[in-house]
Order: C-alpha cells, then structure tokens, then sequence
C-alpha cells in the first residue's frame, strides 16, 4: 500500500457542539488535520461553568488542548498525541469571501465558524475541506455555502430501523415443544431455532392457538418459559411487558434498556419494578436530563431551583402516584412509598444533582435516555459500584436535544452495541397501554 501523501489529507473544521459532544471528537479524524475556529474557544468558554455534562465537556477540552499546546503555538499546526500523525491548530482568521456573515445576515459565532471552512476551502484547493458539526441547521447553512459538512459520526448507529429489539416472535413451533414449556418448563434453544440467540432474549412460541413466552438463558442453552409477574400492584398487560417485567426483576440482569413511544409503560414498569426490589437495593434514583425548552438555560424560569425543576420531574412523580394509587391510604405498601420518599431511600432528582455520588447498592433508573450522548450513558454506567442495577428508558424518535437524533443519541447507541452481553436485556414496547384515545392518537397522528 502507499503511503498517503500530504495533499491527501482532509482538513476538518470543528463546530462547538462536537467538542460539547464529546471532547476526546478531535482524536476522531485518523491522521488529517483538525481546525478549531476561534470563536469555538470564546463559546466553550461560556460553558465552562456548571455542573451539566456540556459543562464537564467545555472544561475537559480546554484541559487537553492547554495539554496539547505545551512548547507549541496554536498558530501552527501541532501534533495529536494519540499514535496518528495527525494535527491540530487554532484558526485565528475568520474573514473570508464571500462572506457568510454578510450573506446569512448576521455576525455571529456559526457564520464565522463557515467562514473558516470557506477559507481553507481557498487555501487549500486540493484538499478535501469539511465542516463537522451535530447542529443540523448550520449543516444546511454550510451546504448552501458551497461547503462540505457532516454529521459527527462517532458513535452513531448506521441503520436505526434495524436496531435490535430484543424480542422475537416464531410461528409453527411444534406443538409437542409448546407442550414441553408447560410441562417441563422449557427445552433447548435448539428444538426451536438453529442459531443461538443473543442472552435473554425473549420469545413468543405459537402453534396455531396455543403460545408460550419464553426467555433465552445463554449459561444453561435453555428456552424458559416466562409467566406473569406483577410488581407492586403493576401488572402487565401484553407480552412485551412481560418481558420487560422480567428483564427488570431478574437479578443477573444489572442493565436493562427499555425503549417505546409514549404510552406503552417503559417508566411505570421500571419504577414498580425498583420498588419490587427495594430490600435489596440501599436506594432508588430516578433521573432524568434537564433539556429546557427553547434551549434556554433553566435560571431564565422564575422561582427557586426547586420551582425551576419541578415541571421536568413532574412525569416522574405522576408514575410514583400511579403505583402507590393501587393500594388504599390505610394500606401499608401506601405508606411504604411515601416514607421511602421522606427517608430519601427514593430519590426523584434532575441527572445533573445525582452526579457525585456513589452508584454501590443501588437501583437507577434514568428516564429520557434518548437525550443523552453515547458520553454521558457511559459516563453513567462505568461509575456502576457493587450490587447496582441500572435500568435506560425512552423514546428514540422523541428527541429534544437539538444535537442529537434517532442515530447518534446515547440510548440508539447503548441498544446497539451491548445487546450481545450476558448482564443486559432489552426490550422494545411497541403496544400502548395507557389509554383507547392515546393508542388513536399514536396510530393516527
């Protein structure tokens, strides 16, 4: 093979939203060299403060490029340190012609941001020039400026509609093995299928009339038969949800990822099934992102922090009202749950104030995984301590981060690359429970 000569190499120029992405994103590009617009570092440094994970990300970039840059000026080109011949340097001139200020009208950091593509595009026309950027508008804008521009890919899903889904359904299976399911309990994943199945992965066997739900057990090869289980007053209502009960309420699963539009359960299953457990967890944490809406910073809402976040966490406590309205006030398990909230052994909270503490012997959930980045979902799970189970829900196709869509969320991505693990079972409701009206509307609109 040949070597790749110099004029080979493809410049890249970085918009902000890939570095608050993920601030390794300029280790990405192989060995072609990466620009940083100025005006990238003057918006990361309004970032910089806060406990949000965008946060984390402007202040641990800055930490590497000062890293970076020692015995180095950003004026010139510096190697990346990570085994490429890569490099690396700050744009510093962001005039060009035709002017995309000018053009677009306005004098803003984006516009001069594809003034700098526009500048390498000239200076260097031999090489291919793109702007990279999760900000689908400023994509457009740069296209309808003549520029190159792309989707961050990392850690981006190719085909979404293929994505696992952690069930199967089999038709024509004989009835001498349905038959084996309830008298014996299951058979071996053989006697239905010839490929092994991923670890637990669910089944509906049918003959005709007759079916079994099933559960693949990959350390015994075995197909078991599922029944249903309710959880603190929950009960599921179709098989799907079975499956998720059990996913759920098996202690050698210790990551569960639930997936469906609105309606079909994902939350109320999950927190009846903490509660279910809750002798042998010390917690529950139930998190959500904070995604305001507009984009705008939550200090712009009136009243004290705990007034700004009630909206967001309102859905979750509408779930916790749900489970405890199962029992009388007189009830026991009624007044479990409400003394389980004052002792903090169940903790509702914003994801951004659960970061810090320690994740031994807990079960958490986090609700609206869809609007994290591949980042934060494995910032969460690698700080998983002893005898913690964690439990994602959400909707991929209902995605409010303006930087994220049905491929590149951290929920797409999660479903996607660990559903071949033994410690994790996914499963994706599709069968809305929640009301006929809401079922028309989903259907319909």
């Amino acid at each position: 093979m040949t070597k790749k000569r110099k004029d080979d190499k493809k410049v890249y120029v970085l918009d902000t939203s890939v570095i608050l992405h993920d601030h390794n994103s300029i280790y990405s590009f192989d060995d072609n060299e990466v620009v940083i617009p100025i005006s990238v570092l003057e918006e990361l440094d309004n970032f910089k403060k806060g406990n949000d994970t965008i946060n984390f990300e402007a202040r641990e970039f800055a930490r590497q490029l000062d890293n970076l840059s020692a015995g180095h000026t950003l004026h010139d080109w510096i190697p990346l340190d990570n085994g490429s011949k890569g490099q690396l340097k700050v744009a510093m001139n962001e005039t060009a012609e035709p002017d995309a200020c000018k053009v677009l009208g306005q004098n803003k950091a984006d516009h001069r941001i594809l003034n700098v593509a526009i500048r390498y595009q000239q200076e260097f026309p031999e090489k291919k020039v793109a702007l990279v950027s999760k900000d689908i508008n400023l994509r457009i804008k740069a296209k309808s400026m003549q520029i190159n521009a792309e989707d961050f890919q990392r850690g981006m899903v190719k085909n979404v509609s293929s994505l696992y889904k952690g069930k199967t359904e089999i038709t024509d299976v004989p009835s001498a093995v349905i038959d084996k399911f309830y008298n014996e309990g299951g058979c071996h994943y053989k006697e239905v299928m010839d490929e092994e199945p991923f670890p637990n992965h669910y089944f509906t066997l049918k003959n005709g009339k007759t079916s079994a739900l099933a559960v693949y057990n990959c350390e015994t090869e075995m197909l078991e038969r599922l029944e249903k289980r309710s959880a603190y007053g929950i009960k599921p209502r179709n098989a799907e949800q079975i499956f998720a009960m059990h996913a759920l309420l098996d202690p050698k699963v210790k990551l569960v990822t639930l997936s469906g539009v609105a309606g079909t359960g994902k939350t109320l299953l999950a927190l009846s099934g903490a509660i279910e457990q809750k002798q042998q967890f010390r917690q529950i944490y139930l998190g959500r992102p904070i995604v305001p809406l507009s984009n705008k910073d939550i200090g712009y809402l009136p009243g004290d922090i705990k007034s700004k976040l009630n909206p967001y966490m309102e859905p979750l406590w509408d779930n916790l009202k749900t489970i405890q309205g199962q029992f009388k006030e007189t009830d026991r398990d009624h007044k479990k749950i409400t003394e389980m909230v004052e002792q903090e052994k169940l903790v509702i909270s914003p994801l951004a104030y659960i970061r810090g503490r320690s994740l031994s012997n807990i079960i958490f959930i986090v609700d609206e995984a869809q609007n994290l980045t591949p980042h934060e979902i494995k910032t969460i799970i690698t700080r998983a301590g002893e005898n913690t189970k964690i439990i994602f829900t959400g909707d991929i196709y209902q995605i409010d981060s303006p930087y994220l869509d049905t491929q590149s969320n951290g929920l797409s991505y999660l479903i996607d690359r660990i559903h071949t693990h033994e410690l994790h079972a996914h499963v994706t409701l599709e069968k809305g429970e929640r009301s006929e009206l809401a079922n028309i509307a989903n259907d319909l609109l």
